[in-house]
């Protein structure tokens, strides 16, 4: 659960959120107004593949709304945002996140990961100096900075050694230490979480559980990697929203918090549930476990991740509320209900839409 309340601001916020069409992006920009909605939230997106505004029509209108479509690269319109809406607190999700796309084209992944967390740890400094108590600085990364565990290995701690193993979580891993050091050596109010596999709405259909989802709905194969034993921790998207709320207001500078579902699951396992689940509120009359297929393991494929989160919840009171069937559940059920959505992701029609309205600037 969050520890911070809505209204418990004493003054206006004003956020730039970068990434904010991606999955966890426009989910944590829906929690945020929802809980706060006095609160100015700009959202800078450059609405690569995965980046869709659709996401966010519910609060398109919503007064304390902006998006501008943009590069975290282009440090001029990093400044510009910073200065011109008088930004005090910055999240950044912005990245290339998909570990097959990292080890196909991984020069994507050091430009936006490593050369765009730069640009905006100059851009805040230049902005803030050494900030005061009001502004944070939070930089969203992933569990996969730590490497991979043994079965009997203990969870990933703060303090755990950084082992990454794939182009994406080395980009990853490269811009946590660039935060580090802008902290310790500018004095730049920063504060780096670490998170567990994330799921729920509006993720994009390359990753596990929204694949398998529609895959099955299609009666298409169900790719299963090797031998479908990796384990993840599975964190359910609002959860990590709450958390991120929780380290963003009462967050200690300097500081790394890991965020994790506590919820250990083998892929394997994950794709079955959901075919079980599909077989009962969509039943085709067999069973869609006969469409997994086997496939040859990606290279560098981590064999299991597990986050500790007990810092978090002893230093500020957080802990999960979605035990992971009821949140898979949940999850499959939003997608059989949003099946418009999917279509237009799944054709590319979502990027018809946005070339209309932003034109050539919107890559392939």
């Amino acid at each position: 659960m969050s520890a911070v309340g809505p209204g418990s601001a004493d003054r206006r916020r004003r956020l730039l959120v970068t990434g904010g069409a991606g999955f966890i992006g426009s989910n944590f920009i829906l929690h945020w107004l929802a809980r706060h909605p006095a609160d100015r939230v700009v959202n800078l997106d450059a609405l690569t593949y995965a980046g869709n505004p659709e996401n966010l029509a519910a609060v398109e209108q919503h007064p304390g709304y902006r998006f501008v479509h943009g590069d975290i690269c282009d440090n001029a319109l990093v400044r510009a945002l910073l200065r011109d809406e008088q930004i005090d607190h910055l999240v950044h999700f912005a990245a290339e996140s998909h570990v097959d796309r990292s080890i196909s084209g991984p020069a994507a992944f050091v430009n936006t990961n490593v050369h765009g967390t730069f640009s905006l740890l100059e851009a805040t400094r230049d902005a803030w100096g050494r900030g005061d108590a009001g502004q944070r600085f939070v930089h969203v990364s992933t569990d996969e900075v730590y490497g991979s565990l043994e079965p009997d290995e203990p969870a990933f701690t703060e303090l755990s050694r950084y082992q990454p193993n794939s182009p994406y979580s080395a980009s990853k891993a490269a811009s946590d230490h660039l935060v580090r050091a802008w902290f310790h050596t500018f004095g730049l109010p920063v504060i780096t979480t670490n998170c567990s596999n994330n799921y729920g709405p509006y993720q994009f259909p390359e990753k596990l559980i929204p694949l398998t989802i529609l895959n099955a709905l299609r009666g298409d194969p169900l790719p299963v990697y090797g031998d479908g034993m990796n384990v993840r921790d599975w964190l359910y998207v609002g959860d990590h929203c709450a958390a991120l709320e929780c380290v963003l207001t009462r967050g200690v500078p300097g500081e790394t918090y890991n965020i994790g579902g506590g919820n250990q699951w083998p892929n394997l396992h994950i794709v079955q549930r959901i075919c079980d689940r599909l077989d009962e509120v969509a039943p085709t009359g067999t069973s869609r476990r006969d469409l997994i297929r086997f496939v040859t393991d990606r290279p560098g494929h981590d064999r299991r991740y597990a986050m500790d989160g007990s810092k978090l919840a002893r230093e500020l009171g957080w802990t999960p509320s979605h035990e992971f069937v009821a949140g898979l559940d949940a999850t499959i059920d939003w997608y059989l209900a949003h099946r418009a959505w999917c279509e237009r992701v799944q054709t590319g029609a979502y990027r018809d839409y946005l070339r209309a309205q932003y034109g050539e600037r919107v890559p392939g």
